[in-house]
């Protein structure tokens, strides 16, 4: 019996090796490791990308969590109650009883006034009358910091001593512009010398409050001519109640002509400033987008850049049996590492700038983990789209033409 010999026309073709996704992420790597200079400048555009979107949402995030803890120290349940104008035209007053008459309301827990006066403050009497730097002078009630929820810097507060005699408080602004922080301070005030008892922290709920020079009601009345209408009324209520003490407060205050009272929320500020930072954080992440388009396409030109260099690896590959989708695969993971290196290098750029602005301003520092994870996978689809061209094109290159052209 004859050995039967094989037919070369019928032997199989030899099949390309299948390569493991660890090789295939060694192949990848090794087109990065033999060009870092440029490696590092195509990654550093897609990082700023990264990093800027990240930044913005970061710092948005944060600057949110500090408005959200202020509002939980300071309450949301404060309402201002102030003149509006009448029906001529003119400005409104407050009846003198609107502070007793507000307290009667039964969910209300604080009330506390401020009365403006014609009196100006300087730092001593040789400065030139008018210029006041845009400081007020207010008469103050005892009870006003705690319903405000101010604190005080330096010094004390107007208690039943201080608050009958020349004695003034400073707001941080004022304090700042007056250039005056110490205690015992004599300052020119409505044509006397007034003395420095304190000054104050800023406050948020009563930003009017940081630029004025607070005196006692008394001392008001008794050395500033003050006549005693209240021109801003503070109040506190339950959080349950804020909104029914808020329907009645017009009438409760001046009961005459409560359309002539206008009724605020200091706590609806804070949150409209919120919403227009939001605004303006939806404008810069379409920035950061831009800036990761940028580095998307640097990327693109960076792997075009490498198949036209590496027609003689392309070539020799496709002599030994690799397949067109296997050099698709191998130039496609080459882009995708590129793009994820970047991507991560800017996610951690992006919160190392967040914490710093954070920390620069005392604020808790907040990186949504949905803003690393939106980044890094935009950097991979980014990679994805930008090395696909290059792959396709490399994967057409027949084994003799890639070969004739090195």
């Amino acid at each position: 019996m004859k050995d039967s010999v094989p037919d070369p026309a019928r032997r199989e073709p030899p099949r390309a090796a299948r390569l493991r996704p660890a090789d295939v992420v060694r192949l990848g790597g090794t087109g990065l490791r033999t060009r870092p200079l440029r490696v590092f400048l195509s990654a550093l555009g897609i990082a700023i990308g990264v990093a800027a979107m990240i930044a913005v949402v970061g710092i948005s995030g944060s600057g949110q969590a500090e408005v959200d803890r202020r509002l939980d120290a300071l309450g949301t349940n404060l309402l201002r109650v102030a003149p509006g104008e009448s029906l001529a035209g003119e400005k409104a007053e407050l009846p003198y009883e609107a502070v007793s008459m507000i307290r009667r309301i039964p969910p209300v827990r604080q009330v506390a006034a401020t009365g403006a006066t014609d009196a100006h403050v300087y730092r001593n009497e040789r400065i030139a009358i008018g210029r006041t730097g845009s400081l007020t002078v207010l008469a103050a009630g005892r009870g006003l910091l705690p319903a405000v929820g101010g604190q005080v810097r330096r010094g004390r507060w107007l208690d039943s001593a201080t608050g009958e005699y020349p004695a003034v408080v400073l707001g941080a602004t004022a304090a700042r512009r007056l250039d005056v922080y110490t205690p015992g301070t004599r300052l020119w005030l409505g044509g006397r010398w007034f003395s420095l008892i304190g000054v104050l922290d800023p406050v948020p709920l009563a930003p009017e409050l940081d630029s004025a020079a607070l005196v006692g009601w008394s001392a008001a009345r008794t050395y500033l001519r003050f006549e005693g209408h209240p021109s801003t009324v503070y109040v506190r209520a339950q959080d349950s109640e804020v909104t029914a003490v808020r329907a009645v407060l017009p009438a409760t205050a001046h009961p005459e002509n409560p359309g002539e009272v206008r009724i605020s929320r200091p706590s609806d500020a804070l949150a409209a400033r919120e919403a227009t930072e939001s605004a303006l954080t939806g404008l810069l992440l379409g920035l950061g987008g831009v800036a990761l388009l940028v580095g998307g396409v640097g990327v693109g030109n960076t792997m075009v850049i490498s198949v036209l260099e590496r027609r003689g690896e392309i070539g020799l590959r496709r002599a030994l049996g690799a397949t067109r989708g296997q050099i698709r695969t191998q130039f496609v993971t080459e882009s995708l590492l590129l793009s994820l290196i970047g991507g991560l290098a800017g996610t951690v750029l992006g919160t190392l700038i967040t914490a710093g602005y954070a920390l620069s301003r005392d604020w808790p520092t907040v990186v949504p983990a949905w803003a690393s994870m939106a980044g890094v996978a935009a950097t991979l689809l980014i990679g994805v789209i930008a090395g696909l061209y290059p792959a396709v094109r490399a994967s057409r290159l027949a084994p003799t033409e890639a070969l004739a052209g090195t």
